[in-house]
């Protein structure tokens, strides 16, 4: 069976697509800084979907542990895929560098580590796919959370540099832009409830993509246009809004 390696598997979100590929009888890998955490959805997927499941400690800032996590695992995995982040304090990361270098890393530089690990193995190889859970609050800076919208502004952008590099070795690059997702890093937030989508809405969605070869998807899909319009509001009103 495919194998797929679920990076920051303990999020809400990781967990729905670990069971949403298990179901469909892809053996999976979890990897996340506790792996302690991860015991009880390993026996879960073994249990409920009849597949192989493992888990591995990982820890997306720890840059040098990298390339030796990714050489220990039995197999190299079919499908990447990066869920972890970090949503943190804007207002704290603005006065407190190791905030915002937490928020930066987390989403952006550790993400480019591991990948740029597992590129060269799938482009040495002819094959694989990478799927890089980003964020449309990439798309356009706003003063309540500009730290993290900026970190995922350049994640998308590798994860489309990526894409262009890996066409041509066989291998594919998902981008995936969820707009607002009920989870356990955004419960404190009030999100709008029609315009907010479960982790169970992502992974189906990453899962059709993945087997459709989606370049970008946006979840749910009329984020793409709740962007577009967005991202067309002249500099000089924009700045004036509360956002």
């Amino acid at each position: 069976m495919p194998t797929v390696l679920i990076l920051g598997a303990g999020s809400d979100m990781a967990v729905a697509i670990a069971r949403e590929f298990a179901r469909n009888k892809y053996d999976i890998q979890l990897a996340a800084r506790n792996v302690a955490s991860l015991s009880a959805l390993e026996q879960d997927l073994r249990i409920r979907y009849q597949v192989s499941a493992s888990s591995h400690a990982f820890d997306a800032t720890d840059f040098t542990s990298h390339a030796a996590f990714y050489r220990s695992l039995s197999q190299a995995p079919d499908i990447t895929i990066t869920v972890f982040g970090y949503l943190g304090s804007q207002e704290k990361g603005q006065s407190d560098w190791t905030e915002a270098a937490r928020i930066l890393h987390t989403n952006y530089t550790g993400a480019v580590s591991i990948l740029n690990i597992v590129a060269d193995e799938y482009a040495a190889r002819g094959n694989g796919t990478i799927v890089g859970i980003s964020s449309v609050a990439g798309e356009r800076g706003r003063q309540s959370n500009y730290l993290y919208g900026s970190a995922k502004a350049g994640f998308t952008a590798y994860l489309s540099g990526l894409r262009n590099r890996l066409f041509l070795k066989g291998a594919h690059v998902l981008s995936v832009q969820p707009g607002f997702v009920y989870t356990r890093m955004t419960e404190n937030l009030k999100l709008p409830a029609p315009l907010t989508a479960q982790p169970q809405d992502v992974a189906r969605d990453v899962y059709r993509a993945v087997i459709a070869k989606k370049n970008v998807i946006y979840t749910k899909w009329f984020w793409r246009y709740i962007m577009l319009i967005i991202k067309s509001i002249p500099e000089g009103i924009f700045k004036k809004l509360k956002l």
